[in-house]
Formats: C-alpha cells, sequence, structure tokens
C-alpha cells in the first residue's frame, strides 16, 4: 500500500514539473509575430514570387523574380505588424493556440487569404492548420 503512494505521489510530482516547465516555456505574442512573419515571407518568396513572369527580355534576366525577394526582405516589419493586428491568442498557460486570419490583398491584390492556427508550447511553434480562403 505504501509503495502505490510513492509511486501515485512520484507521478503527481513529475506532471507538476512538466507543467512548470511548459508554462514557463510557452512563447510569448512577440515570439509567435516574428515567427509567422518569417514563415509568411518565406512562402512569399518559395511560392509566389516564382511565380512573376519576367518578359522575354535577355537582360533582365530573373530581376522582377529577385525584386520580389528584395520587397519581402523589405517589408518584415509590416508583416508582422499585418500579424499582429490579426491575430487571437488563446493562452491556457502551459500552452498557446494562435488564430491569424491574414488578407495581403490590400498590398499585392492577387495572394489570397489565409487562416491559420499554430500552437505555441516548448518555445517552439507548430503549424495546426492552415485553410486559404
Amino acid at each position: 500500500m505504501k509503495g502505490i503512494g510513492i509511486v501515485i505521489g512520484t507521478g503527481f510530482a513529475i506532471v507538476g514539473v512538466v507543467g512548470l516547465v511548459m508554462a514557463a516555456t510557452n512563447p510569448a505574442q512577440p515570439d509567435y509575430e516574428t515567427f509567422a512573419a518569417q514563415r509568411l515571407g518565406q512562402y512569399l518568396k518559395e511560392n509566389e514570387c516564382p511565380k512573376v513572369k519576367t518578359p522575354d527580355i535577355p537582360l533582365l534576366g530573373n530581376s522582377l523574380k529577385d525584386q520580389c525577394i528584395a520587397v519581402v526582405d523589405a517589408n518584415q516589419a509590416t508583416f508582422k505588424q499585418l500579424i499582429m493586428n490579426n491575430t487571437q491568442r488563446q493562452n491556457f498557460i502551459i500552452f498557446s493556440l494562435y488564430k491569424t486570419d491574414l488578407s495581403l490583398k490590400t498590398v499585392v491584390p492577387f495572394l489570397p487569404s489565409y487562416h491559420v492556427e499554430t500552437l505555441a508550447a516548448f518555445q517552439s511553434f507548430q503549424i495546426l492548420k492552415t485553410e486559404q480562403r
């Protein structure tokens, strides 16, 4: 009987320590905003900038694609602000759930809108769902 009490007590202690560690490492909203802006920039450079068509003029080469990448790199602060203004955080103390509704149509009319849900825990982020709207 005493052994079961020790096992149960140890189990509660372990759960308590893990809970404290999770609470201490639950990322803050500014960390999410930085993460999301970086991921948005990466997405645009890898998926949208290659779609920019350069006229068939040999001297131009990939200049429009390169300019698109430069514009994305130069606008990280703008992306961060858009994310900050369009994100709701649900803080469950040991983890957080971020829901972002992002539309860049005012900046780039041909880009779709997105809904993204991200789980934050242990100083990291995991995108759970991305929907194009």
